[in-house]
């Protein structure tokens, strides 16, 4: 028993003692500072918040005291920012830099009220980027082409390690190998990566790139190298020779071509061994090296072997390609031999030679038109690898024969060419006739065309000789002269040019009669401009003068049209009249002023002479070098945006010309670079942004432009004003500001922080402020709202604004709310509590009696505890007394929006009054739930009994409620489609109320049953013989039953007598009203249970019950909420020794769902009062899912908290009630005031 009673006082002095504990104000943290990642320059916060903080506060960074100032002295960048007054002492670092890489501590130092408080460890882990990477490669010497070459990259100076990345002509390089080390400072690592690669031709001019990144950087750094390789070229080949087969005295062309190679291909010709030539042409856009020859054949070239031969430095030996020349040539001279005077019948002996030719000639004789067989052939080797013919002929010759012509013809089958030689027996004349074939003189030739003019002659002895003549002057590019049967033809081909206009051409016969024999033609040659020259009389040109250009067409057949062209503009120009020009053409002069500007310059001004019936023209280019001062392209653009952090690059497009131009940048007054062209900024911010001017200077002038930098970052947000207070049924306006780049529409959203749903009302967007307007006010609306910005650059930023719902008190004032009970003896104290819920702060009043209470009174104490928007005001009344304190106390609660007031009751303890508002909650087929609200106590524990019945039923059932202080039940085991009538009362020690609402009744319905399963034809037949049981039978049933009913209710009535009997010894043995100890008991429980803070019923507005904490120490970003709703805790109690006072009515027994939970019995009993063995609760376990945070757990508390604890300590406690007067305590003695 000691030690009950001591539980007992404990547990009704936690309240006092939790107070007294709270008057120490320990100063604690609120938010610590946490592990922490920036990036080089950019800005860090570690946040550190305190709850009353009473020492000194200052940072340690790495075991060093920074100080307690604000503004850190010695560390210019380190700075505590925040309210102090709200404890906040947030370090920021700013342009983060290596040095700052360490761990650092907030520090509360100790006070008079307080200890020491020191955060956990908090690391700034600064984030540095890899410098540009660089090859660790010779490239000095180029590569060759199929060896291996090992490739190092280094990215230098990272934090954490940069990964590199290899690429060849974009290909990633696999194989890499990487391996770190130090670097210039400590932390800073360098990478190397290397890899081997193995160089092909094909990797000339390829590129090699390194990247770099690591989390520092947002895209990798790259460094580039070109590949130089050099690879042999390939083989060469001739062009221009069609066959091995040449005639002698043909010029060839001969080009070596030998493709790629680096270098390219050094060329060389060589013909039987001796060098020809060692020139050569490089084309570098077409990969080629080129060596021409010009080569006269000559029979001396027969057989012989030519040869081009191509290396580089790589190669391992010169490539060559080979042909050998079979030259055709003729002989170079038939010789007739012998005497040519005949005499009539004199036997001639003559004699033929062919020199040398390839192949050997075939010789015929020819006397006039006779042809001489009589000869022997003999031939044999000759020079140059021919062979030479000799053909000796024997005639005798006749009169008729006088004057013939005796022929040697050296015809040769490779060239399809003859030779002869001829001479006369005696009769030499002249040759009979000449003429032309020749194009019509009137007929137009163009220039260009090739043309093929023809003299034939006949007749004379010998034959004649002709010669062709242009303008009187003999051409000595005539083919040589050929014989036919009737004599002899020259041919002249030409390609004709503007000279050959209107030229004379003759062609001459003659021979050794000293007669000349002509023949004459004329032709008509179109031409274009044999010559095109453009001038002026201006040295230097300027922009802005006027420029005069004239052009000059020389001779052209027929005249030419002159045009002007610049780039894709045409103009006509200014023509003079034609003057005659030499070929018999005309010459055209044409003049054009340009005004010249900065376009013009390196432009080709052209001027084209065009001949409409040749539809083709001849032109020349005069190139402009205009001199003008700087200026700006029109692409130069005028406003650059970036992106914070990002690297900025403001392009330059200028030009001049001169092109030695100096620039300087501009930028707020100062000068950022000079002689520099586009301007980069890396790591830019937002104070970079601006106009930024560029000035550029040459010899002839100045020029400037500027440059808007626009640098985007992402929003950061505040609250205007936090908390928002606003009183119901106003209009609230919360205002979030965004520091943001670009301010774009919709950036703002709105959303609702607390549980359930809200009516948001209307949102709005003003420039950088975003508006959110709610308007007539209520009590829901009260909570945290967050404010997002959003303008497209990552990441969005929120604040939390808190909402503040201002409303005069309201006090609870159900019914269990207006009375309180205690004994009146002088020796109980009593508490009476006036709990009010209200915004701003809520101050009590009481009077006693109509009369202001004097708290002077140490009978009196009254305290005030305040949890959020509840406040709850406790008279404590010390030694009751029934005539100076059993009477009307009167709580006033206000607030600076209006008052409230509550009446009180101090009364003696009594039975409880009757329940209200019985309801149904839910009905089944087979069950019903159904809810109340308690009344006043009467100062002592109550239960709840509910009384139900079968409309059809003479007697009730009665269902103690379990757990016993419950206010919602749940019916179980009726039947479905069946009419019941409820009701509820409570009871306690003294006895029981009425029913609840003035004796009513509840009538309920059950629902229908689920659908019955299909019961086969056999059992309908016993069910049917059942219910045709004799009438006898049923006689006898029911008397069985009345027996076993009287029985059962007269075991009842003798098991309770012994159970009195046990209590009442017991209660001799160890009763606690004995002695001292039972007055220190009785004390206790009085104490405990004389308070009007029960339970509250009382339907109040559901959204009301979610109130936000706003007290002086909690902060106003805080996000914790706590909810007043009703809590739902499920209690369990042991039922061992549960053992219900009366047996179940039969009628009770048939499918009952009976639980540990409830139980019934019949309403009949004795005239005692109704008793029943209440057994201790247990606590309730803590939920599955608790949400609150630990420091919410041990720090907020409900407004029924205190309650909570008081009656569960009161189930501990409870014991059975006495039942005689002498065990009653004392105001259950006597007559009730």
């Amino acid at each position: 028993m000691d030690f009950l009673s001591a539980w007992i006082v404990s547990a009704s002095a936690l309240p006092f003692l939790c107070l007294m504990w709270g008057t120490r104000a320990q100063q604690a943290f609120r938010t610590e500072p946490r592990n922490l990642t920036v990036r080089m320059g950019a800005t860090a916060v570690l946040r550190c918040e305190l709850l009353r903080a009473s020492g000194t506060v200052q940072w340690v960074k790495d075991g060093l005291l920074l100080g307690p100032q604000r503004s850190l002295p010695g560390f210019p960048r380190y700075s505590m920012i925040g309210n102090p007054k709200r404890g906040q002492y947030h370090l920021q670092i700013e342009k983060a830099q290596l040095e700052d890489d360490a761990p650092f501590e907030c520090q509360a130092g100790q006070s008079e009220s307080s200890g020491a408080a020191v955060s956990s460890t908090a690391w700034v882990n600064v984030l540095i980027p890899p410098s540009i990477p660089y090859f660790e490669v010779d490239m000095a010497t180029p590569w060759v082409a199929g060896k291996k070459y090992t490739v190092t990259c280094v990215a230098p100076e990272a934090k954490p390690v940069a990964e590199i990345t290899l690429y060849k002509d974009g290909v990633e390089l696999t194989g890499a190998e990487s391996f770190t080390m130090s670097g210039s400072e400590d932390k800073l690592l360098n990478t190397h990566a290397q890899v081997t690669v193995t160089v092909l031709s094909s990797d000339n001019g390829r590129q090699l790139a390194c990247h770099a990144k690591n989390p520092a950087l947002s895209r990798p750094v790259e460094t580039k190298l070109t590949m130089s390789v050099y690879f042999p070229p390939q083989p060469p080949v001739i062009v221009g020779l069609d066959s091995e087969e040449v005639k002698a005295g043909r010029m060839l062309v001969l080009e070596c071509v030998s493709h790629g190679g680096n270098p390219l291909a050094t060329l060389h010709w060589t013909k039987n061994g001796k060098v020809l030539s060692k020139t050569w042409e490089e084309d570098n856009v077409k990969q080629k090296s080129s060596s021409v020859i010009n080569l006269k054949i000559t029979p001396a070239d027969n057989q012989a072997e030519l040869c081009c031969e191509s290396v580089n430095l790589v190669s391992l030996s010169p490539l060559a390609v080979r042909h050998k020349i079979t030259v055709l040539f003729e002989p170079a001279e038939v010789i007739l031999l012998g005497s040519f005077t005949a005499v009539e019948g004199q036997e001639l002996n003559l004699g033929c030679f062919a020199t040398s030719s390839n192949p050997p000639v075939q010789i015929r004789w020819w006397l006039g038109h006779k042809e001489l067989n009589n000869t022997v052939v003999t031939v044999e080797e000759g020079v140059n690898g021919g062979m030479t013919t000799m053909s000796n002929m024997t005639h005798q010759v006749s009169r008729e024969e006088d004057g013939l012509k005796l022929t040697c013809e050296a015809f040769n089958k490779g060239t399809h060419f003859s030779k002869t030689q001829m001479t006369k027996l005696n009769v030499f004349y002249p040759p009979q006739k000449v003429w032309l074939d020749a194009p019509p003189p009137d007929a137009p030739l163009h220039a260009g065309t090739r043309v093929r003019l023809t003299c034939f002659s006949t007749g004379g002895n010998p034959t004649g000789t002709l010669t062709w003549f242009k303008n009187g002057k003999a051409v000595t590019y005539a083919m040589r002269q050929t014989s036919f049967e009737r004599g002899v033809a020259r041919e002249l081909v030409l390609v004709l040019t503007a000279s050959d206009n209107m030229a004379a051409y003759r062609c001459d016969a003659t021979n050794e009669a000293e007669k000349t024999i002509s023949a004459h033609t004329k032709l008509m040659v179109y031409y274009t401009a044999i010559s095109m020259k453009i001038t002026t009389t201006q040295e230097e040109l300027r922009r802005g003068q006027m420029l005069t250009l004239e052009c000059l067409a020389g001779s052209s057949n027929p005249k030419a049209n002159i045009s002007w062209s610049l780039g894709p503009q045409r103009f006509p120009g200014v023509e003079q009249p034609p003057r005659t020009a030499q070929y018999e053409g005309v010459s055209v002069r044409s003049s054009l002023s340009l005004n010249l500007s900065s376009q013009h310059h390196n432009q080709n001004v052209i001027c084209q002479a065009y001949s409409p019936v040749l539809t083709e023209g001849t032109n020349t280019f005069f190139k402009l070098n205009v001199l003008y001062p700087p200026e700006f392209s029109p692409l130069q653009p005028n406003q650059v945006q970036v992106v914070e952090d990002d690297t900025a690059t403001i392009p330059l497009l200028v030009s001049a010309n001169p092109e030695e131009v100096s620039c300087v940048w501009l930028h707020g007054g100062e000068t950022l670079l000079r002689d520099g062209f586009s301007l980069e900024i890396k790591n830019v911010t937002r104070k970079d942004a601006g106009v930024y001017t560029v000035k550029c200077t040459n010899e002839e002038g100045v020029n400037q432009t500027s440059i808007m930098l626009d640098v985007q970052y992402a929003p950061s947000v505040k609250a205007e004003k936090d908390p928002v207070f606003v009183s119901m049924g106003e209009t609230a306006d919360l205002i979030c500001v965004a520091d943001a780049n670009p301010i774009i529409s919709d950036m703002f959203s709105w959303k609702w922080m607390g549980d359930g749903e809200v009516e948001m009302g209307e949102e709005a967007q003003e420039d950088e402020s975003g508006l959110l307007t709610i308007h007539d006010v209520t009590r829901a609306h009260a909570g945290i709202y967050q404010c997002t910005a959003d303008n497209g650059i990552a990441p969005p930023a929120s604040v939390n604004v808190q909402l503040v719902v201002q409303f005069k008190p309201e006090l609870q004032k159900g019914a269990q709310w207006r009375k309180v009970a205690s004994r009146g003896d002088g020796t109980t104290t009593a508490e009476v509590v006036c709990q009010a819920e209200g915004i701003p702060r809520v101050d009590f009043s009481w009077e006693k009696k109509g009369q202001r209470m004097d708290f002077a009174n140490p009978r009196y104490e009254e305290r005030t505890a305040r949890e959020g928007s509840f406040h709850t005001s406790t008279v404590r009344v010390v030694n009751v007394s029934v005539a100076h304190d059993y009477a009307v106390f009167s709580c006033t609660a206000r607030n600076t929006l209006g008052e409230d007031k509550l009446d009180i009751q101090l009364v003696s303890t009594s039975h409880p009054d009757p329940p209200s508002s019985f309801r149904q909650l839910s009905v089944a087929h087979d069950s019903v739930t159904l809810e109340w609200i308690p009344g006043f106590n009467g100062g002592l524990w109550q239960r709840f009994r509910i009384r139900y019945r079968w409309d059809r039923s003479v007697s009730y059932l009665y269902v103690d409620v379990f757990p016993p202080r419950a206010t919602t039940f749940t019916v179980t085991g009726l039947q479905p489609v069946t009419t019941y009538n409820f009701s509820v009362n409570a009871l306690n020690a003294m006895g029981e109320s009425d029913y609840a609402d003035n004796n009513a009744v509840l009538t309920i319905t059950t629902k229908e049953g689920p659908e019955p399963e299909e019961i086969p034809a056999d059992d309908d037949s016993v069910s049917q013989s059942a219910r045709e049981l004799p009438v006898y039978l049923t006689v006898v049933f029911t008397g069985v039953f009345g027996v076993l009913l009287v029985l059962n209710s007269l075991g009842c009535f003798l098991r309770q007598r012994w159970k009195r009997g046990r209590r009442q010894a017991g209660a001799s043995g160890g009763s606690v009203l004995d002695g001292k100890k039972a007055g220190e008991v009785g004390s206790s429980q009085s104490t405990v249970n004389n308070s009007n803070k029960y339970e509250s019923r009382e339907k109040i507005n559901p959204a009301a019950q979610r109130t936000l904490l706003v007290e002086s120490g909690s902060e106003t970003d805080s996000n914790v909420y706590e909810s007043y709703a009703a809590e739902s805790s499920h209690y369990y109690y042991p039922t061992d020794d549960y053992m219900p006072a009366l047996s179940p009515h039969p009628e009770e027994t048939r499918g009952h769902d009976v639980t540990s939970h409830s139980h019934f019995y019949e309403d009949v009993r004795d005239g005692g009062p109704y008793q029943d063995i209440l057994a201790p609760a247990l606590p309730p376990p803590r939920s599955l899912f608790d949400h609150t945070l630990p420091h919410q757990r041990n720090n907020w508390r409900s407004p029924t908290y205190h309650q909570q604890v008081s009656e569960r300590a009161r189930e501990f406690t409870e014991v059975r009630p006495p039942q005689r007067d002498a065990d009653l305590p004392f105001e259950l003695r006597g007559e009730l005031v």
